[in-house]
């Protein structure tokens, strides 16, 4: 008979103990994974190395975690359906398109410097080559995403109906270089190291790109 676990059991008693100091921990742990899985990539991460990070036992890990992809997913889907949140806020609102794209933009950016390297770590993750366990994960995910997209579609649509952004082309192609230009930020933006912010790099991306897609007839 194959013996049971007390791994959950475990888990539970820690916290139970004390749940500001078991979310504490679990925080502090998410942090140091966050590290590892930027300095080695999702593949190369493992329990073992978030443990060396935290200079802990590797077994002291499972009380707070399942596995590193329990780690990854939790933390990613957090950040994720924050942003996609805010996102539709912005499509709802009832300012301009103009005004939208801009905020659009401004808070994406901002929420990458905030989220610093999660959200980048996600965008190199290639969710068509998951594991089975993870499938779930990988479909909520592309969810997430293609509403992402059509947010930003729905935007860029309704500036073209009342002539406020020029109809450059396909308001899908449109939405996916707009989101292209804000995610590729992730080959070369390190809040630790770059002279200017992350919210300043926002501005920046939100005018350059309404520079060529405002309309001088639109309301």
């Amino acid at each position: 008979m194959k013996p049971v676990s007390n791994i959950g059991k475990r888990r539970k008693l820690a916290k139970d103990d004390s749940s500001a100091s078991y979310e504490a921990r679990r925080k502090e742990i998410a942090e140091a994974s966050i590290r590892v899985f930027n300095r080695l990539g999702f593949k190369g991460a493992s329990i073992s190395a978030i443990a060396a990070e935290l200079d802990i036992d590797r077994a002291s890990l499972y009380y707070y975690f399942s596995s590193k992809e329990e780690l990854f997913d939790e933390l990613v889907r957090t950040v994720v359906e924050r942003n996609l949140e805010l996102i539709k806020q912005i499509e709802s609102s009832g300012v301009s398109p103009r005004r939208k794209l801009r905020d659009l933009v401004n808070t994406l950016m901002t929420s990458y410097g905030d989220n610093y390297p999660l959200f980048y770590i996600y965008i190199r993750e290639n969710l068509s080559h998951v594991s089975d366990a993870r499938t779930e994960w990988s479909k909520s995910m592309r969810k997430i995403n293609a509403e992402t997209v059509d947010a930003v579609i729905s935007i860029i649509e309704e500036g073209y109906a009342d002539n406020s952004l020029r109809k450059v082309g396909s308001s899908r192609v449109v939405a996916y270089g707009i989101l292209g230009i804000v995610g590729w930020t992730h080959r070369w933006f390190r809040p630790d190291r770059s002279d200017v912010s992350a919210e300043e790099i926002g501005k920046t991306y939100a005018e350059l790109l309404l520079a060529g897609l405002e309309s001088p007839y639109g309301p």
